[in-house]
Order: structure tokens, then C-alpha cells, then sequence
């Protein structure tokens, strides 16, 4: 770690040493951090907002909906302007826009208010998520990739890992607006760290100047999401005519997308991107291990309560084991993807993933807890190695002008197979557990659902294997020494 905080950019083949790229890095880190809290503090805060609020707990969810509609919707828009724009200076504006927010959710009289607030935190969440990840190339040596982006990818973790216990502290001791009013002081840390210390927006050589930003694509793009995360999260896992005409809706709306991108004199996503097998290949491939990795939270809970018959306090103990081995495995997991290269490692953790969902298919019940953890450990040591180095195959040699895009849309295809996940993986949790309602489902009801829930997670990652060999071309980046 010393080694890459120390390292400066290569200019001309001289080592140049920037003291600064180690406050770079912590406040790109900062901002991972920050996005990532967002969403988890406030899930555990919903049964007490809906007392607040006098609400249903179908109405609190939009407060979790509505910051994870705008992060999918917007975040390869955003990406995108960042790279027309400038980078830091829409950052910026992000984390600004994000704190704000933060405090207007804090101060919110009604729910839709509050809901409002949220919308607003999940776009400033967007810029940051979409902008972190473009930084890493102007600011990190290429052959310490991998290492910055273990480190972010360890930052997500401990703010998904960090919520929910942080939340439950906050809420106990000072109430629901303290949960939001938490990011506020992280907030303005990281805006102070990323003014201070990001490097000055400036114009790539063979960059064009003054590109139009495409508006008409990026409104497509963004309900044509719209629909598509709202077809797969409304319901509640039931799938009905509502969900069937947003699902229709987004089908039209990739068509209307694609005709808007090719008449388009400035593209949102440029056609030919597509046509990039490494990127399109891992794209696909992020999409389908986030679909799998949404199992462990969609079956986890009930297996844990339901067919081990744990208390709550242990369930959400046992439940952190996961993001607990995602934190740990970052940095290390960069390090091995800059030694040995980005597509071998890709296919180690796609394998690793792979084994410990077969493992959680045919594993007895008797083995008790230790039987789900050590499996869901190698599931999550394999998905830090995956996606630490599927982001290095990506985002190493992109170009200067498409980082941001690129960026985007690869946490957008994280996020599409979370959203995914949710409705398919519970849903063939469900139809394996024989029953409408899994909550009232008993202990071999449940275990026998886990366990074909795991087996097509085996399938589909298997399935992402097949995709990776495919394509050679994520050995792009030459393995370089530690």
C-alpha cells in the first residue's frame, strides 16, 4: 500500500513522484465510502420511518427506491458529463450536492420530502460512483491499477458492512435524522480532501473540443432504466401486469436508445464501444456475478432464521461475515490481479464464486452455521478478486476522453444484476421453497430452496466463465511485477 500512495505518473518514461496522489486516493476513497453508506444506513432504518411517518412499510421503501433509481438512471449520464465537463469539477458538485441532501433528508417534515432529498443524494451518490473509478487513471501509475481499485473496492465494502450496525447506534441513540445527518461531517472531509487534492481539469491531447452532450440519448437511457428496475422491484416478488407494460416500456426504450446513439453527432455510448469484446464481455460478466451475489441477501436472512434458527442479533452477525471478507480481500486482491495479470484473475475469482455456490447447493443442513460461512467466505474473497480485476481489464487502457462513460457503465451493470437479482434469485428462491410466502416457509422448505437458489447461482457463473473465455482480449494489460 505504501508503494502505490507513494507512486507518482510515468511522463515520458520518468518516474515523476507526486506526493499528493496518496490524499487523492483518500479522497476518491472517501467518496466510494460515502455512496456506498447511503444505501446501507438507510435500510435499517425503515420500520422506525414508517412509525414516524405514519406510513406502510410499502411507502418507506421508495426512501431506499428513489436513492437507487437515481444512481442507475443517471450514472453513465453523469459519467459521461464528467468527461465533456471535467471531472473535478462535477465531482465536486457530487460530493457537495450529496452532503446537502444529506442534511435536507435530515430535516425532511414529510416522507415525499424526504423521499425528494433521497433522489438527490442518489445523484450526487451517482457523480461519485461513476467519477472515483475514471480518477484512478490520471492519478495512478497503470501498473498499480489493480491495487487502487482493491482499495476501492475495499471502501464499498466497509460502508456496505458499516450501515446497518452505525444505523442501529444512531437510531437507538439519536434518532432517525441522525442516520442521514451522519454523512454530512464524512461529507465535507472528502469535499475538502478531493478540492485540495484531485488534479486540475484539463484537455486530453486529441480530445475534440467542445462536445455536445446527448441529451436526447441520455433522457432515453434513463427512463428506459427507469422502467427496468421499477418492472423488477415492484410487487414484491410477484410479477404483474404493472410489472409486465414497465418491462414492455423498457424493451421499447432500448430500441428508441439505440436509434437515438446512432443518429447522434456526440453519443452518450458510442455503438462501436459495444463492439469492444473485452468490454462487452465484461460488462456481461458483472452483470451476471452481481445477479448471484444478490442471493446471499435474498436467501441468507431466511436460511440463518428460518432452517438454523438463529436470533436476530446473529443473524445480522453471520450476515457481516461477507462484507467483512470483501473489506479484507480488496487491497491484497489488486495486488495479485497487477502481478499476475487482470484475466487471470478474473477467471480465479469467477471460479473461486463458482465453488462456493456449489458448496452452499450441497452442503447439509447439519453442518450448521459453519456450513453457510465458509462457503459464502469463498463466494465473497472470490467476488472481491473478480471485480477488482475485471475493473482493471476495463478501465486500465480506456481512453482519457471515455473514462467517465465507462466508468458509469460498469457500475451500472453491477447495479443492474443487483436489481436483478432481487426479483430472479428470490423468485426461484420462492418457486424452490414451494410456498407463496417464504417468511412462513419451514426449516426443509427453506434449506431445500437455498439449495437450488445456489445451484443456478453455480450455473450462472459458470455461465460467466464461458464469457471470459471467449474473449482473450482482457489480457490486454501485460502482468506486471509487484
Amino acid at each position: 500500500m505504501v508503494k502505490l500512495i507513494n507512486a507518482g505518473r510515468t511522463d515520458g518514461g520518468r518516474a515523476t513522484r507526486t506526493p499528493s496522489v496518496r490524499w487523492v486516493l483518500a479522497g476518491l476513497s472517501l467518496s466510494h465510502l460515502l455512496s456506498s453508506l447511503g444505501t446501507s444506513i438507510a435500510n435499517v432504518g425503515l420500520p422506525t420511518l414508517a412509525r414516524a411517518f405514519d406510513a406502510s412499510f410499502q411507502q418507506v421503501q421508495w426512501i431506499v427506491l428513489a436513492y437507487l433509481l437515481a444512481i442507475t438512471t443517471l450514472i453513465v449520464g453523469v459519467g459521461r458529463l464528467g468527461d465533456l465537463i471535467g471531472r473535478r469539477r462535477l465531482l465536486l458538485a457530487g460530493i457537495l450536492l450529496f452532503t446537502v441532501a444529506s442534511v435536507l433528508c435530515g430535516a425532511a417534515p414529510t416522507l415525499w420530502l424526504l423521499i425528494a432529498a433521497r433522489a438527490a443524494q442518489g445523484l450526487g451518490a451517482a457523480v461519485m460512483m461513476a467519477l472515483t473509478m475514471a480518477f484512478v487513471g490520471e492519478t495512478v501509475p497503470k501498473a498499480r491499477t489493480g491495487r487502487a481499485m482493491g482499495l476501492l473496492g475495499t471502501m464499498s465494502a466497509i460502508g456496505t458492512a458499516l450501515g446497518p450496525s452505525l444505523g442501529g447506534v444512531l437510531l437507538s441513540g439519536l434518532g432517525w435524522r441522525a442516520i442521514f445527518l451522519a454523512n454530512v461531517p464524512l461529507g465535507l472531509v472528502t469535499f475538502v480532501l478531493a478540492h485540495r487534492h484531485l488534479p486540475v481539469d484539463r484537455r486530453e491531447p486529441g480530445t475534440a473540443p467542445a462536445a455536445a452532450f446527448d441529451r436526447v440519448g441520455t433522457l432515453f437511457l434513463a427512463l428506459t432504466l427507469a422502467a427496468y428496475a421499477l418492472a423488477m422491484t415492484l410487487g414484491h416478488g410477484r410479477f404483474g401486469s404493472l410489472n409486465a407494460a414497465l418491462l414492455v416500456a423498457a424493451v421499447f426504450g432500448v430500441g428508441l436508445f439505440v436509434r437515438a446513439e446512432q443518429r447522434a453527432v456526440s453519443p452518450l455510448i458510442r455503438p462501436a464501444m459495444f463492439r469492444d469484446r473485452a468490454l462487452s464481455t465484461s460488462l456481461a460478466m458483472s452483470t451476471l456475478v452481481s445477479t448471484v451475489m444478490m442471493a446471499t441477501l435474498v436467501v441468507g436472512p431466511f436460511y440463518l432464521a428460518r432452517t438454523l434458527r438463529l436470533g436476530e442479533a446473529l443473524v445480522g452477525l453471520v450476515l457481516s461475515a461477507g462484507p467483512l471478507v470483501a473489506a479484507l480481500t480488496g487491497v491484497p486482491a489488486g495486488r495479485v490481479a497487477d502481478r499476475f495479470g487482470a484475466y487471470r484473475m478474473t477467471v480465479a475469482g469467477l471460479v473461486a464464486i463458482a465453488t462456493g455456490s456449489v458448496l452452499l447447493a450441497v452442503t447439509p443442513t447439519a453442518f450448521g452455521v459453519l456450513g453457510y460461512v465458509g462457503p459464502i467466505v469463498v463466494i465473497t474473497a472470490g467476488y472481491a478478486v473478480f471485480q477488482t480485476a475485471n475493473n482493471t481489464a476495463v478501465m486500465a487502457d480506456v481512453r482519457p476522453d471515455r473514462r467517465g462513460v465507462t466508468s458509469g457503465m460498469l457500475n451500472l451493470s453491477r447495479n443492474l444484476g443487483l436489481i436483478t437479482g432481487t426479483s430472479v434469485m428470490g423468485a426461484v428462491f420462492a418457486l424452490a421453497s414451494a410456498t407463496t410466502d417464504v417468511t412462513t416457509a419451514g426449516s426443509g422448505a427453506v434449506a431445500t430452496g437455498m439449495r437450488v437458489t445456489f445451484a443456478v447461482a453455480a450455473v450462472l457463473v459458470l455461465a460467466a466463465v464461458a464469457l471470459a473465455g471467449t474473449s482473450r482480449a482482457l489480457t490486454r494489460r501485460v502482468p506486471q511485477g509487484s
